[in-house]
């Protein structure tokens, strides 16, 4: 009986935490073939951990860096194809042809076919003739886990880990429990190839504890699951938490419509399908709130300063996409503080009829009360008051007013740092490096826009390429209005605008057979 209770985590064979150890059964003969240990909660965590962590460099390899993985890991498979097609055979049943044909067979394919995909496509592309300074850039999501069913193994691990990995994505891997041993000869190839450390994990478990610490997991960006439409539902649930995105392939009852032309063997090749049923899964386009920040570098243009807070207050603060924290670099912070202050104290608030530019009231009493008490809160968590301040201006008694609002000081553990105050309210942070400014940037469960300020056009790529947002302005040059305008994290998940927004409303279809 093969002895397959380790896990790979972190680049090595790890034993669990707790063992909890199963029986993997042999369905041909109703024995015993293999044992392995259940993943519980701390096991999950450090596969989670290891992934989050790997991330930080793999999501910017090269294309080229991950090709060559891939191919690698496809000219290893290759070798070890007989080996794969026995272990399929033995954990689920499928015949030895059929499953070194098809079972293990797809498994390359799938490889082959995302190495051709990958040497295609292109991350980085400019929107078009109309706009040739907006970039549109396609990012690794993150962190995902990847739960793949008893059925396909090989098929299904393949068409969720070799994307992930082509896209620049890490990931923790839960195969069934009952069908576990051809993920984990995939496992021994990924550590034969010297995939870096932590970008490929795998836990074994079933779908109550492992399943759930993963699916539910905080710093998990996207799920991928094949399986039950009731394992399905509950997913979705623990995904929606905390804005996760998700793929799921569930069950089916498909039609084979058979006319009275059909070829001979119609009837017989269509009873050699049986599907499963499925429930009602609604797609979800979310665009949420936001909490940007406005990177301020020392060489950042002279309007820089001045353009920040007036993207910051305009319309009374009540834009997702606000910059409302900004952060300056130190040589200049003092500078940056003191022409805030001016210009706050002269920028006006007034009746929205009055034409001219100005700010007008927030859209309700609710509202204002809650941008007042995050004000008193800034203050109370010891944030320096450098112009506005609780209550209404001057000769505007009546209307939900608030004044433009400027805290210096700040740190990005205050209230005011981190909720989405929707008013104009500005939160000034200082950083001494370009690895600082990134890392407070990016410290947020919000992700929708960022913005940066400076002349350096190679700064401007490297650090627009670290940032964690759906969009990044640069140098005040805004966002096209056909770009696609969305989020990452708690800022929601699709996106809205040109091409990308009509997709949110389309399903893919593919037809075989169309011109036959």
């Amino acid at each position: 009986m093969l002895d397959k209770k380790n896990f790979y985590i972190n680049g090595q064979w790890v034993s669990p935490k707790k063992p909890n150890d199963i029986k993997v059964i042999d369905p041909s003969t109703e024995e015993e073939c293999a044992v392995i240990s259940l993943a519980g909660v701390e096991d999950v965590n450090n596969a989670v951990i290891a992934a989050t962590k790997a991330f930080e460099t793999w999501a910017f390899s090269t294309k080229e860096e991950r090709l060559k993985y891939l191919e690698a890991l496809y000219d290893l498979y290759k070798k070890r194809w007989a080996d794969m097609a026995k272990a399929i055979s033995l954990e689920m049943g499928a015949p030895i042809d059929f499953s070194t044909q098809l079972q293990a067979g797809t498994g390359a394919s799938h490889i082959k076919s995302y190495i051709k995909v990958l040497k295609e496509y292109t991350f980085e592309k400019i929107l078009g003739d109309h706009a040739p300074n907006n970039n549109i850039l396609h990012e690794p999501k993150g962190v995902c886990a990847l739960i793949t069913p008893w059925n396909w193994p090989m098929n299904q691990t393949c068409l969720k880990v070799i994307p992930a990995i082509a896209a620049g994505c890490t990931m923790v891997l839960k195969p069934s429990e009952i069908a576990p041993l051809s993920s984990m000869i995939l496992a021994e190839m990924i550590d034969e190839i010297k995939l870096p450390k932590g970008v490929f994990n795998l836990v074994n478990g079933d779908g109550a504890v492992t399943g759930n610490a993963l699916t539910s997991h905080p710093d998990v960006n996207m799920i991928s699951f094949t399986g039950s439409t009731r394992a399905g539902a509950l997913i979705s649930q623990n995904a929606a938490n905390d804005f996760k995105r998700v793929s799921l392939e569930l069950g089916g009852k498909g039609a084979n419509i058979i006319f009275n032309d059909a070829d001979a063997e119609a009837v017989e090749r269509g009873a050699l399908s049986a599907q499963k049923a499925a429930k009602d899964f609604k797609r979800v386009s979310l665009e949420l709130g936001g909490k940007g920040a406005n990177i301020i570098f020392k060489d950042a243009d002279p309007e820089a300063i001045e353009r920040g807070a007036l993207r910051c207050f305009r319309n009374s603060g009540q834009s997702c996409n606000a910059p409302t924290r900004m952060l300056v670099e130190k040589s200049m912070y003092n500078e940056a503080i003191e022409r805030l202050k001016k210009y706050t104290e002269k920028f006006e608030v007034g009746d929205p009829k009055k034409e001219g530019e100005h700010i007008g009231p927030v859209i309700s009493e609710t509202q204002y009360s809650k941008i007042q008490s995050l004000i008193k809160k800034g203050i109370d968590e010891g944030a320096k008051l450098v112009a506005g301040g609780p209550g209404k201006p001057e000769g505007l008694e009546k209307g939900y007013f608030v004044k433009p609002t400027v805290f210096a000081d700040v740190n990005n553990d205050m209230d005011i740092a981190r909720t989405e105050i929707f008013g104009p309210v500005l939160s000034v942070i200082p950083f001494e490096s370009e690895e600082e400014a990134i890392q407070i940037a990016n410290d947020t469960p919000y992700g929708l826009t960022n913005y940066i300020q400076t002349q350096d056009k190679e700064k401007v790529k490297r650090v627009a390429r670290k940032l964690r947002s759906g969009m990044v302005d640069v140098n005040g040059a805004g966002i096209a209005v056909d770009a696609p305008f969305g989020g990452f994290k708690h800022s929601g998940i699709g996106r809205e605008a040109g091409e990308h927004g009509l997709e949110e409303f389309l399903e893919v279809k593919a037809v075989g057979g169309w011109n036959n």
